[in-house]
């Protein structure tokens, strides 16, 4: 599987996850979000980029929902509820918006 931005073509998993995590580009996070049915607000990119950063600066972190929903809370303020990360990536907010960060699949269980 592969994606094609600006003529080049970037290497995908099966499940369409980046092969190097080095390819991914906002632009490139665009065109994934489109492909899943998703416009990307600010709230999205808060995600986006609080997934790149613990991937990237915290040794291939992958959080799951639950730390998700606290980072997200302390960023926006407020406690958002599982409901809320679910309405911005429907498919998982862990999985598919990790998906559009472009950083590995986890390999992790669902739940807490």
């Amino acid at each position: 599987m592969a994606l094609e931005l600006n003529g080049k073509t970037i290497e995908t998993t099966d499940n369409g996850y980046l092969v190097d995590v080095a390819d991914w580009s906002e632009d490139l996070a665009e065109v994934i979000a489109k492909e899943e049915g998703i416009e990307l607000t600010e709230k999205h990119w808060d995600l986006i980029n609080y997934l790149r950063d613990e991937y990237l600066n915290h040794g291939g972190n992958q959080p799951n929902t639950r730390n998700i929903i606290k980072a997200m809370g302390e960023k926006w303020g407020g406690k958002p509820s599982q409901k809320d990360l679910y309405e911005l990536f429907p498919k998982d907010p862990s999985k598919q918006g990790g998906r559009i960060a472009g950083v590995p699949e986890s390999r992790r269980k669902g739940g807490y």
